[in-house]
């Protein structure tokens, strides 16, 4: 746990724990973390989960539970702790890169009109001749308790078009010298190679300061696979995610 990005730990006991679930602080799934066979964690969890967690992920309208263990072995306990919810699960693949796999020489031309920015103090500051600055100010409280928390430990980029931002690469979570990606492109201006020359920006700098950069994303996601191995991202593993409507 290191303390950066916001979010919520549930632990069978305070002082200490052996097995706990995480509610990651942007609504983006929770993580089960330590011992998978804790039978009391287990055999309390599905109440814990009607009492406390549904009341709280109404307040913010989320409707599914998806999660997800720390290491393979969770796999099997939670489709035994959760069969009576109706279990769905999807395959998730996860992607790093290394200075030696990096592939610079594929990196696109932007097609005139559109402009790669750093996202910094300054464009946060003096953001209104951005037409809809909402959209990167959403997307990086999504993760961050502020914007100047993300600009203490994250980095980013955003591709500006006629004054609007139509795709935006930036740190999620950072673990250490790790860098998860997040990444979006306008609907609109999608198929313009946006996403792969924003990735590039991203990885350069990363990689220029002993930064690792992180892709995550679901097997079913064939857009965003082809970007990661374009700039030269490797699949390093790959894991299960379940979800189950709440309430």
């Amino acid at each position: 746990m290191e303390g950066i990005n916001p979010g919520r730990i549930f632990v069978d006991e305070p002082v200490s724990p052996s097995t706990g679930m995480i509610w990651l602080g942007n609504n983006d799934g929770f993580i089960f973390f330590g011992n998978e066979e804790n039978e009391k964690f287990n055999s309390e969890i599905n109440q814990f989960i009607d009492e406390v967690i549904i009341p709280e992920a109404q307040k913010v309208n989320l409707k599914w539970f998806e999660g997800l263990g720390n290491h393979e072995k969770w796999n099997k306990t939670i489709e035994g702790v959760f069969e009576e919810r109706k279990l769905g699960s999807w395959n998730q693949r996860v992607y790093t890169l290394q200075v030696a796999d990096y592939q610079g020489n594929r990196e696109p031309m932007l097609e005139k009109g559109y402009e790669i920015v750093k996202i910094t103090g300054n464009l946060l500051m003096n953001h209104n001749s951005i037409r809809n600055f909402e959209f990167l100010q959403s997307k990086i409280l999504e993760f961050w308790s502020s914007p100047e928390e993300f600009l203490d430990v994250g980095i980013g980029y955003c591709v500006l078009y006629k004054n609007e931002i139509v795709c935006i690469c930036f740190s999620g979570f950072v673990v250490e010298n790790v860098h998860c990606i997040d990444i979006e492109t306008v609907e609109a201006h999608r198929g313009k190679n946006l996403a792969r020359k924003i990735t590039h920006s991203f990885v350069k700098e990363c990689l220029a300061n002993n930064m690792v950069p992180y892709w995550d994303c679901m097997e079913m996601n064939k857009a965003s696979i082809a970007v990661a191995e374009n700039v030269g991202f490797r699949n390093v593993f790959n894991y299960v995610g379940y979800e189950f409507l709440l309430g």
